[in-house]
């Protein structure tokens, strides 16, 4: 039987966790999903109407809206993924959704996560 590696096992426990808050969180047309994934690059979003099965949209730190902040020198991930937080929270205004249930993925709500989600709050989104 082949070996498992560190990495491998530490995604398994992630979406476990995801598994886990999935059959708590729905998304319904009145208040979607917020889901967040992290990788150890990049960060993105989508906000999901699970009744209808539907992605409404989605947002990613390597959205086209965010490029100036990426050239930038000294630009973290953390504050990349604040400003993709904001971005999500504008485009879904747009869009009339002010209400969505968060679901983190299975990751922690530290770090990057939570600067997301303190920026879609900063955007007007309400969880």
């Amino acid at each position: 039987m082949a070996q498992r590696t560190k990495s491998k096992d530490r995604e398994l426990l992630r979406l476990r966790r995801h598994r886990r808050v999935r059959r708590k969180v729905q998304g319904t047309a009145e208040r979607p999903r917020l889901v967040v994934h992290r990788s150890l690059k990049n960060m993105q979003a989508e906000i999901a109407d699970d009744a209808a099965g539907k992605v409404l949209l989605g947002v990613s730190t390597l959205d086209p809206a965010l490029k100036d902040l990426r050239a930038a020198d000294g630009t973290t991930k953390t504050a990349l993924s604040k400003a993709a937080g904001k971005l999500l929270a504008e485009r879904a205004k747009e869009k009339g959704i002010a209400r969505v249930v968060f679901d983190r993925g299975g990751f922690l709500y530290h770090g990057r996560v939570a600067a997301f989600a303190e920026g879609a709050r900063e955007g007007g989104l309400d969880f």
